[in-house]
């Protein structure tokens, strides 16, 4: 019988970041200038950043 492979018996859970205003982070994705930039951005204060970890 053959076995599942190691990448199909991992799961994957993913992580919410949320804001010091208690608002969730999404994460978007803006074309600008010839360049795709990711940010992230705070739903409830419209507060962006970088990459969610930098809202701490």
């Amino acid at each position: 019988m053959a076995q599942a492979s190691k990448n199909s018996r991992v799961t994957s859970a993913t992580q919410k970041f949320f804001c010091s205003c208690g608002g969730e982070v999404k994460m978007k994705t803006l074309f600008e200038n010839g360049k795709v930039k990711n940010i992230a951005e705070c739903e409830k204060c419209k507060r962006l950043e970088r990459r969610p970890s930098d809202f701490k």
